[in-house]
């Protein structure tokens, strides 16, 4: 089996960091370690669950499927599975799972104690770096000669191909980095953490094909690429999967034809897509006299459909306008968008002038407020908008009476003087992201508002068409608590120019035991002056506050 080896000193002196220094010789090659018990036990025509995809039915029988990772001994000779700290290892290079600041807090454990202050602060220097690439440093107090540095991303199910990618990447630029810079051995732990929520299996397998396909192409440049594990976990998932991307044998060759996962990347170790393709085929009610006989479909890349716009002239019809917008020559989108601009500047604009703000111009399309939606929301959770988030002007409650999410707005919060609007509107669309997938409801409390400069309704129309028509569609109620007569003027101008679908849906409510008839009290956190400001306005006639728990009831 395969056991962490003994480590002993470099010249019989421990490194600055109190840990003995390890080298190669004292590790041993995959190609010499005692792993074999994997998949012995197993039935060879059974599949183990893979968390990527399973094996296509096509590979149940391994006879006469040419292998994907045939046994090279070469390549074996230069792997080597290492269960400890990579910063212990005399080695050229070790490699550092950060952040894009490269700063000491998001670094991989234990680095820059090891390293030492030097490490730290020449990472201040390099300006960061981006998702998927790698920088290099000196090693200084490490028995390493270089540490590079690389971002590791995100893990979420709805952009796994893109996640795969980008760690590929990772790996990649570390391989490439480490022979631009003249070295040959490597130490590589594992770039996924539990922070960015990557599974760790999936990860696994993205890391040891990457490697596999870079040493296939760079064999004469590396000597050893030691994959480092520090818990029994990644340890084990490593011993199960090197034998799929590195088999030492045909027995475990053969056994590799029926494990692998159905997709193992392109030459580079990638996660290939197959290019999208449209269907054309001939109009449903297409007359029999009409000159153009029906042919067979025909498969159209995307790449080449305008062409065959311009010989189709029914297909402008047949088509979806939103997805037609899309493709559309973007000379001839970019020069209507100036003649929006140049007709909306032009115009007499007298919602301006009343003090309404912005509220003319052209309307969005689908796919333009499609765009703009996902161009806001990527950007918006690449930020740290925890300031936002402290003022408390927006954040989520609990459900309504009917089981809907609630998002909560307090207008008194809204201090225009001391925000940016920018960023409160990428914090709105952050929030409001998860729920308006399904039917949901706001609570507004205007109480004490009226005090305070509000947003123009231009402002308003742009944050609306920003959160995209899914909100439109979704949003159940807006219930206002304390309308002012200035309010409701707003909203009425809003139901009149800007939207009569979602402002509309406005509820006014004079009191707060009228809210809590549609939002249940506990499922909402109300702020003190709200209660305060309702005694004031409706005069606490028939009505007790308790004050420990804010709860309102009807005097008996």
């Amino acid at each position: 089996m395969y056991r962490p080896v003994a480590t002993t000193t470099r010249g019989g002196v421990p490194t600055d960091s109190g840990d003995s220094v390890v080298t190669l010789d004292q590790v041993p090659r995959w190609i010499d370690s005692d792993v074999r018990y994997l998949y012995e036990n197993e039935d060879p025509n059974s599949d183990y669950p893979d968390p990527l995809s399973t094996a296509s039915g096509s590979e149940g029988n391994a006879n006469g499927i040419v292998s994907k990772f045939p046994v090279d001994h070469e390549i074996n000779s230069k792997i080597y599975l290492w269960r400890g700290d990579p910063w212990n290892l005399e080695v050229d290079a070790v490699v550092n799972s950060t952040n894009e600041n490269l700063d000491e807090a998001h670094s991989s454990p234990g680095l820059h104690a090891a390293a030492g202050p030097g490490l730290a602060e020449e990472c201040a220097t390099l300006g960061g770096c981006r998702t998927g690439m790698a920088k290099v440093t000196n090693a200084y107090d490490l028995p390493a000669r270089r540490v590079i540095h690389t971002v590791g991303p995100k893990y979420a199910v709805k952009y796994h191909t893109a996640a795969e990618n980008a760690l590929s990447h990772c790996y990649r630029s570390c391989l490439e980095l480490l022979i631009e810079n003249g070295l040959q051995s490597i130490a590589m732990g594992c770039i996924y953490t539990e922070a960015k929520n990557y599974p760790r299996e999936p990860a696994a397998h993205v890391a040891i094909r990457t490697v596999r396909r870079f040493l296939e192409k760079q064999r004469d440049k590396i000597e050893a690429v030691v994959f480092c594990t520090t818990t029994s976990s990644d340890t084990e998932i490593y011993k199960r999967l090197l034998p799929l991307y590195f088999p030492r044998d045909n027995h475990e060759e053969e056994i590799a034809r029926l494990k692998l996962p159905a997709d193992v990347g392109d030459e580079n170790g990638e996660t290939t897509t197959a290019e999208r393709k449209i269907r054309i085929k001939p109009l449903p009610n297409a007359k029999a006299s009409s000159p153009r006989t029906p042919q067979a479909s025909v498969d159209l890349s995307v790449s080449n459909l305008g062409l065959s716009r311009r010989s189709s002239s029914y297909l402008g019809a047949f088509l979806d306008p939103a997805f037609m917008s899309l493709i559309k020559d973007p000379d001839q989108r970019r020069r209507e968008q100036w003649e929006k601009t140049a007709q909306a500047q032009n115009s007499w604009n007298c919602f301006k002038m009343l003090g309404y703000g912005e509220l003319g111009g052209p309307a969005l399309s689908a796919a333009e407020e499609y765009t703009l939606h996902s161009r806001y929301l990527a950007k918006a959770n690449s930020m740290n908008l925890s300031e936002i988030a402290e003022m408390k002007i927006v954040y989520r409650g609990g459900v309504d009476s009917e089981g809907r999410p609630v998002m909560v707005v307090v207008g008194a919060h809204f201090l225009l003087r001391c925000l940016d609007l920018e960023r409160f509107i990428l914090y709105v669309v952050k929030e409001f992201e998860p729920v308006i997938q399904k039917p949901y409801s706001i609570v507004y409390f205007h109480s004490a508002a009226s005090l305070q400069m509000q947003p123009d309704l231009g402002w308003i129309k742009r944050l609306q068409q920003i959160l995209g028509r899914k909100h439109q569609r979704n949003l159940h109620a807006i219930y206002v608590l304390h309308p002012t007569f200035g309010l409701k003027s707003a909203i009425f101008a809003l139901q009149l120019f800007v939207d009569n679908v979602v402002w509309k849906k406005v509820v006014y409510l004079d009191r707060l035991l009228q809210l809590f008839r549609y939002v249940p009290r506990e499922q909402l956190t109300i702020p003190d002056f709200v209660f305060q400001h309702d005694l004031e306005v409706n005069g606490g006639k028939g009505l007790i506050v308790d004050p420990r728990t804010k709860y309102v009831y009807q005097r008996p």
